[in-house]
């Protein structure tokens, strides 16, 4: 599954639309999200959907999907782009070891 958040923009054909961050939570936890595209929301849901991603992966317990921005606030993309590199960095030394 691909899953697209904002809450402004229309997801593409192919990818399902999520308006906030629960709702992109819910769908990680279930399991089966093989790409995650994040879009810039004043309400900071990209950053906080990172920050579980980020938890989960540092306790080996939760596979990340793919990660992509799609916002064109260049700040925002900064800030998300940093936490998906974090989570890269968390993956390949503490949980790519098998």
């Amino acid at each position: 599954m691909k899953v697209y958040l904002d809450d402004e923009r229309r997801a593409p054909t192919g990818w399902q639309q999520v308006r906030n961050s629960q709702e992109a939570i819910e769908l990680l936890k279930a399991g089966g999200v093989q790409e995650l595209s994040l879009g810039n929301d004043a309400r900071g849901a990209g950053e906080e959907v990172l920050r579980w991603i980020q938890e989960s992966v540092s306790i080996c317990d939760f596979d990340s999907p793919v990660i992509d921005v799609h916002t064109v606030n260049p700040a925002a993309r900064n800030r998300l782009t940093s936490g998906i590199r974090a989570i890269q960095r968390m993956t390949e030394c503490c949980c790519g070891a098998d």
